[in-house]
C-alpha cells in the first residue's frame, strides 16, 4: 500500500506522519487489498480536518472527519474509513452467484 500524506496550510511533520501511518495500518489488519491511500490534513481557525482516499478493486472511498484538535481528527477519520472497509468487505464476500434453479418438465 502506498501512502500519500499532503496537508493544506500545515507542515508534515516527522510526529504527524508517523501518527498518520500507525492509524492507517489499521485498516490493513480488515482487507490488506488497498491499493493507495491519500490523507490530506487541513488547518483553519479552530477547525482541523482530515480527509482520507482509499483505492479498493473496484472502488474508491472517502472519509472525512473534522475536530478542534489534529489528532483527534485523525482518530476520526480511521474509525470512519475502517468502519466503510469492513461494509466494503462483508458486500464483497456476501456477494455469491447463485445458479438459477433447473427447470422441471410437466407431461400433460
Amino acid at each position: 500500500m502506498s501512502l500519500t500524506i499532503t496537508g493544506r496550510n500545515l507542515e508534515i511533520t516527522p510526529a504527524i506522519r508517523e501518527y498518520v501511518h500507525t492509524k492507517t495500518a489499521r485498516v490493513l489488519r480488515h482487507f490488506d487489498q488497498v491499493i493507495d491511500t491519500q490523507v490530506m490534513l487541513s488547518i483553519e481557525p479552530l477547525k482541523h480536518t482530515a480527509e482520507i482516499t482509499m483505492r479498493l478493486r473496484g472502488k474508491d472511498l472517502h472519509c472525512e472527519a473534522s475536530d478542534e484538535n489534529l489528532y483527534a481528527a485523525i482518530d476520526l477519520l480511521v474509525d470512519k474509513a475502517d468502519r466503510q472497509v469492513i461494509k466494503y468487505k462483508t458486500k464483497a464476500q456476501d456477494h455469491v452467484v447463485h445458479e438459477p434453479p433447473k427447470r422441471q418438465e410437466v407431461i400433460v
